[in-house]
């Protein structure tokens, strides 16, 4: 099946490429006032693709796509699948000893061949009409279906430098669709800094307080029912896409875990942000990376999970100098995106009060993870063991999940100790004694003592 997707979208692209070199050869011959069989590149008919099986014919149905849009696709997808076919564009000019400036284009930084620009676009579709151009240059704004649906975009070009000169981009998962057939989940990169959650662990593992599990109902519910509520029931005039909700609470309380629940119930894929990676000292690298994850993720219905999101998030500074004023930025970048991405963003951190109240106001909900009692400390340390060991007479749990104030993820670390010590040994008998070291290397980790 996936051989014959592959074969179907490659047959119906190879038309689409002799299209291409028709209009190529055409705006070659017109351009020098050679003798040419059209008086215009749009004489030259696109293929057409009815009944075709490609995912290739489907995404050009789906999005209704005139000549001018599967011209500009096409150019754009040219450097990635038929380079070569660029190449009559590096001529240089003798005058200037440079490419043609009208030919628009540029090289890249590991890439030879010529990387086409919203300028070549109107070299090869305008010609030398005023009136086509300033036409053409709507496929570029901002309410077109190229950048709604993330499809292809002009990249940005420095202050005072005309926008025409960003090269033609097209999205990934355009590429993976005309490509393979499908969209092809992301993975962990420069360019996507951010990681899949996924967990073996089910909903019942989960132990929380019956308060905090009633909010995260809402969540679910939401996730299941979001396209009905604003869709069918007609909410989308009153409610902002999207839901975003604040998970706090101190270290291993079970924020993470309940995030790739959250999606593992809900058929919801669940991506941890990487601030490390995001968050850039470089003025303005930080809204770049944040705006590869957004622009990633839109109309895919991915939760995004920004961990200890106080790096990011954190109360803005005073302005006192000029990257205090960038950082300010970076906030308020961050707020629109979120403002506007309609999926589900969680972030997660160990101190509600360290986050920026603008933010806050932004929450549909804010769900605290406390430190277990002793009734749910139990339950956390029956779950844990392995039902394959068995516990020395001495190890009373009870007493020990009413003495010891551990969070889940410092009891699993315990387990985790005293198993490994079990199995040194030979043996499937956790002590008592490895229980109580494991604690006091927790304990140890907060500059704490029993």
């Amino acid at each position: 099946m996936v051989k014959e997707t592959i074969k179907n979208n490659a047959d119906d692209i190879k038309k689409e490429l002799e299209w291409f070199k028709e209009i190529l050869k055409t705006r070659s011959l017109l351009n020098c006032n050679k003798p040419c069989d059209c008086e215009d590149v749009f004489e030259i008919k696109e293929p057409q693709l009815n009944g075709s099986l490609s995912s290739y014919a489907e995404f050009i149905k789906k999005h209704n796509l005139g000549f001018e849009e599967r011209f500009i696709l096409i150019l754009a997808l040219t450097p990635y699948i038929k380079p070569e076919l660029l190449d009559v564009f590096i001529s240089i000019n003798s005058n200037t000893q440079q490419i043609y400036t009208e030919f628009g284009g540029r090289k890249g930084k590991g890439h030879n061949g010529f990387l086409p620009t919203g300028e070549t676009v109107m070299f090869i579709l305008a010609g030398n009409s005023l009136e086509q151009r300033f036409y053409l240059q709507r496929f570029f704004d901002n309410d077109h279906i190229f950048y709604k649906e993330n499809i292809l975009s002009l990249e940005e070009v420095e202050n005072g430098e005309p926008k025409l000169n960003g090269a033609l981009t097209v999205s990934q998962d355009v590429l993976d669709l005309i490509s393979f057939g499908e969209i092809r989940k992301p993975r962990f990169s420069t360019e996507f800094p951010a990681k899949l959650l996924v967990t073996k662990m089910s909903w019942n593992d989960l132990v929380l307080p019956a308060y905090t599990k009633l909010q995260l109902f809402e969540i679910e519910t939401w996730l299941k029912y979001h396209a009905t509520l604003m869709n069918e029931w007609g909410m989308e005039k009153k409610l902002k896409p999207g839901y975003k909700t604040l998970f706090h609470g101190p270290p291993g309380t079970g924020k993470t875990l309940t995030a790739s629940l959250l999606g593992q119930k809900t058929g919801t894929d669940v991506f941890r942000i990487d601030l490390s990676k995001v968050v850039s000292k470089y003025i303005g690298e930080t809204e770049k990376n944040l705006a590869k994850i957004f622009d990633r993720a839109e109309s895919k219905n991915w939760i995004l999970f920004f961990d200890e999101a106080d790096a990011l998030f954190g109360k803005r500074t005073n302005i006192n100098d000029a990257h205090d004023r960038y950082a300010n930025q970076e906030v308020s970048y961050l707020l629109q995106r979120i403002e506007d991405y309609d999926g589900l963003v969680i972030l997660a951190s160990n101190y509600k009060s360290n986050l920026d109240d603008a933010f806050m106001r932004r929450f549909q909900s804010m769900i605290h993870f406390p430190i277990p009692k002793p009734e749910e400390r139990m339950q956390l340390w029956k779950k844990g063991f392995s039902e394959r060991c068995l516990l020395e007479e001495k190890v009373e749990l009870n007493k020990i999940a009413s003495d010891y104030e551990l969070a889940g993820g410092s009891i699993i670390n315990v387990i985790h100790f005293c198993s490994l010590m079990a199995l040194s040994r030979d043996s499937n008998i956790i002590l008592r004694k490895d229980i109580i070291e494991g604690i006091k290397r927790e304990f140890t980790k907060k500059g704490m003592t029993i």
